[in-house]
């Protein structure tokens, strides 16, 4: 399966982030001696189940490395558009390409055993989405301080991960249903449309569980998704607050202590 990371985020100077990325990309700052993307391409490149990554946003003097073939694309300006332009430039470089994996460059802690997790679990249906989801249980069993936003459905409460796999025809083929993603995504309201006000209902009431959320939520925009619930909680690590950040590199300086 071939990859797309998307890297190209340069947090503004009203951003907490910014003190720390001083106008310079967010994927690039330093986790356990090594931009972050760095640790997100040496468990993609590590893993027998991708085969080329796409990198979104940075540029080849970033002197990033791969195992694995690795190219570049610019930054198309949000992340709905960058997730198409990379599906779109896998199924250039690969036609015929069915599926393909998506990861954020912000996501340090994963490893290739969790890489191969998602792909294989993934692939045990024909689904056109996967979207991985972790429980707050497991979330702060593994960071407790994360301070990680929950969804609260019937049987947990769970938080987005950002590693998943997207079919690559139903990524590019369909502009109407992306579209309107990318317009609901600053709008309650449109967002409550696009859903379903049935399922912003059993959503809010807690009267649904994840697998019917998602079966609900795939019939309104017309695909067919699956809901994993993933026992990895740093694929939903994502670094997007300052307080992230320095739990991360706590949490690589431990793994430097000697026993």
């Amino acid at each position: 399966m071939h990859a797309v990371v998307i890297a190209g985020g340069r947090p503004n100077p009203e951003e907490a982030l910014y003190r720390y990325t001083q106008g310079g990309y967010k994927a690039m700052l330093e986790v356990g001696g090594k931009p972050m993307i760095q640790w997100v391409l040496d468990a993609l490149g590590g893993s027998e189940m991708v085969d080329s990554v796409v990198i979104i946003g940075l540029t080849p003097d970033c002197n990033l490395t791969c195992l694995k073939p690795f190219s570049f694309i610019d930054d198309q300006g949000g992340m709905i558009e960058n997730i198409r332009a990379g599906v779109a430039k896998v199924q250039e470089n690969h036609p015929g390409v069915e599926y393909v994996l998506t990861a954020s460059s912000d996501i340090p802690g994963i490893t290739i055993e969790m890489v191969d997790w998602v792909v294989r679990t993934s692939m045990e249906t024909r689904h056109d989405a996967y979207y991985n989801v972790i429980t707050r249980q497991v979330m702060e069993s593994r960071y407790p301080e994360s301070r990680r936003s929950y969804i609260r459905v019937k049987d947990m409460e769970v938080c987005g991960g950002d590693m998943n796999v997207l079919r690559a025809s139903m990524v590019t083929r369909d502009e109407a249903i992306w579209q309107k993603i990318v317009d609901s995504r600053k709008n309650a309201l449109k967002q409550a449309y696009l859903i379903g006000f049935d399922t912003l209902f059993l959503l809010v009431f807690r009267l649904a569980t994840v697998e019917q959320l998602a079966g609900k939520i795939s019939k309104r925009l017309h695909l067919r998704g699956r809901a994993v619930v993933c026992p990895y909680a740093e694929i939903g690590m994502d670094v997007d607050k300052p307080h992230q950040l320095e739990i991360m590199r706590a949490d690589f300086a431990k793994r430097t202590i000697p026993a």
